[in-house]
């Protein structure tokens, strides 16, 4: 009753319970932690938690060395405790006790803890662990513990700590099983971290470590990646070679990464020898063929595998569906596109937010945006949040409409809703300010984005760069140049069709000439678009001498005169009143299949218009 004198509690409260009394901290001992642990009586471990230290925990812990459910049931009860009187010691040793439960996860999530909460590197970890380990290396000679904390690290997805744990095994002279290299090499995938699969890859080879099936599609996957489609068939032949027979999946790798670069031929020849293999093809196989057809725009035979993926019993998916939406969409075929919607839905297959962001897309291109802002109700009314992706779409939308306004209005919900813009999104405002003449705006902009962290790129300079050039700032869209050698973001011929356009419209087309000089050095190929933007820079000055040699120059290197081209020169030659000329023009265009349009026909009226008012002034 000694103990209950101290807590000042009656006796006659204790009466039917069979909790054992908590002592005094000063009187605390392992015999009496570890009894309360074995007799499961978690309530008094509770009451102990917070006067218990690192060194008394490490003697219970090796005590409790064949009882891990009992560790893993303590250390749930301390780490509710803020700090718990754990420390890196007794923590390893824990996580060598919970790696002799059947499922690995415990340990697991108790490595994500440690890594998460301690100020230690990956390499105190792992010499502690390996002392913990040690410790109990006469009681077990498994190294799953090292395996665990690879998985750890690969599940928090940080690469580096990964491999620099692997280096760490390799020298303590621990093998990693064949699933932890799988798993690392599967992380370095999807991180796009190609260069790691191969260094992790060669060492694999080094140590003589036997692949597996799983090993080979991922390092298939990683050659498709890297756009080697003809080193990953070979790579199944190797497969062959050793006597590991690819499956399903090593084939779907390849056809997908044929279809998604529209190489629908050698796709099907795959397609064909994987069905001589006796493999049958699954959903995803067709999934693949249905996306790569889409793409290409063969959206007839893209329907036809949907036919046959239904009579042969396979359910499509969201995948198979939005791929055909998406297709008709980009054709312009809504009505198609939301057939396939309906069908998806008969299916039993709901929208997903890609389908709603594809739909919402088509209807802000042509326009439509009551339907585009119905659709984003009829989202938030299925509990679906608009996401990065959603977002930019709108704002993409707004900024084309010219409506800045509403543009920026989404930018502050998307920050408020801690959804963090992307290059796209600050793109896209730069654009808008540009339209508007809000260059300052434009440029605090650009520089807000590159303080948090975010690189330019070609695109958000060329979207700034054009917003100089039609406001008449040419010599800041030339510092914007230099500034993207600075940063080695390569200009295109984009940047330089936007700077020739900048100095013609300002009368200064010799400078323009210099600039399509500039990009041949540079290796950027000039388009018609560089041509036409010479042709028309020459025309408006009347200069059609130089005009029609440019015009000779890029007919020369393969490139056809445009209906861009043809105006151009009717206009220059209108505005000479060389309206015989322009009308020669007029007839060859048409022989070439190129149609008139309203400005070609406007040119030869005011040419006839001014040659009848020369007519008229020379009879009075």
């Amino acid at each position: 009753m000694k103990f209950l004198r101290l807590l000042k509690v009656k006796p006659s409260n204790f009466k039917h319970t069979v909790t054992l009394p908590v002592p005094h901290f000063s009187t605390l001992s392992e015999s009496t932690l570890l009894n309360s642990i074995q007799s499961s009586q978690w309530h008094s471990v509770e009451h102990l938690a917070p006067n218990l230290n690192p060194s008394l925990l490490s003697s219970t812990l090796i005590a409790l060395h064949s009882s891990p459910h009992l560790v893993h049931h303590l250390l749930t009860l301390l780490l509710r405790h803020h700090p718990p009187s754990l420390d890196l010691t007794t923590h390893c040793l824990s996580l060598c006790i919970l790696s002799r439960l059947s499922s690995p996860k415990p340990a697991i999530d108790h490595f994500k803890y440690l890594i998460h909460s301690s100020i230690s590197t990956t390499k105190d970890i792992f010499n502690e662990l390996s002392l913990a380990h040690d410790h109990f290396s006469a009681k077990t000679s498994s190294t799953i513990v090292f395996d665990l904390m690879v998985k750890a690290y690969c599940e928090l997805r940080k690469p580096n700590e990964a491999m620099e744990c692997f280096s760490l095994m390799k020298k303590k002279g621990v093998v990693p099983k064949i699933e932890t290299f799988n798993q690392m090499l599967s992380l370095f995938l999807k991180l796009n971290r190609t260069q790691m699969a191969w260094v992790l890859y060669a060492e694999m080879f080094r140590m003589k470590i036997r692949s597996s099936v799983y090993t080979f599609n991922i390092m298939i996957n990683v050659l498709c990646k890297e756009g080697k489609l003809s080193k990953a068939k070979e790579f199944i032949e190797h497969m062959d070679a050793l006597g590991i027979k690819p499956n399903v999946v090593t084939y779907n790798t390849l056809i997908h990464a044929y279809c998604s670069r529209g190489r629908l031929k050698a796709a099907r020849m795959i397609f064909e020898t994987m069905k001589g293999k006796g493999l049958e093809p699954d959903a995803y196989t067709y999934n693949s063929f249905v996306g790569g057809l889409c793409k290409a725009g063969m959206l007839e035979e893209a329907s036809a595998i949907l036919g046959n993926m239904l009579e042969i019993g396979f359910i499509p998916n969201a995948v198979t569906y939005n791929a055909l939406i998406d297709g008709y969409c980009n054709k312009g075929d809504l009505g198609k596109a939301f057939a396939y919607r309906d069908e998806m839905i008969s299916q039993g297959i709901g929208p997903s937010m890609v389908t709603y962001n594809v739909f919402i897309h088509a209807l802000f291109m042509e326009g439509r945006t009551g339907e585009a802002d119905n659709m984003i109700k009829e989202m938030q009314e299925k509990g679906m949040n608009l996401d990065a992706v959603t977002y930019n779409i709108l704002i993409n939308g707004y900024c084309r409409c010219g409506d800045a306004r509403k543009a920026f209005d989404l930018y502050n919900e998307m920050e408020r809703k801690m959804i963090r813009p992307t290059l796209v999104t600050y793109t896209s405002l730069i654009y808008v300010l540009g339209k508007r003449n809000r260059m300052i705006e434009a440029d605090n902009l650009f520089n807000k984005i590159q303080q948090e962290g975010l690189l330019p790129d070609i695109i958000m300079f060329n979207a700034l760069i054009g917003g100089h050039c039609v406001n008449g700032n040419i010599s800041r869209a030339f510092e914007l140049l230099k500034e993207m050698d600075r940063m080695k973001v390569l200009p295109d011929e984009v940047t330089y069709n936007t700077l020739m356009q900048g100095y013609c419209r300002e009368g200064k087309v010799e400078e323009a000439r210099k600039l399509l000089d500039e990009m041949k050095r540079r290796g950027i190929k000039p388009d018609h678009i560089s041509y036409n933007t010479l042709i028309s820079g020459y025309s408006k000055r009347g200069d059609m001498k130089d005009a029609f040699r440019v015009r000779d120059e890029m007919l020369n290197i393969g490139f056809n005169p445009t209906l861009l081209t043809y105006n151009a020169l009717i206009q220059g030659l209108c505005k000479n009143r060389e309206g015989e000329h322009a009308e020669e023009l007029l007839r060859e265009m048409v022989s070439k299949g190129i149609t008139p349009d309203d400005s070609t026909y406007l040119c030869l009226i005011e040419a006839m218009e001014n040659v009848e008012e020369v007519v008229g002034n020379e009879d009075q």
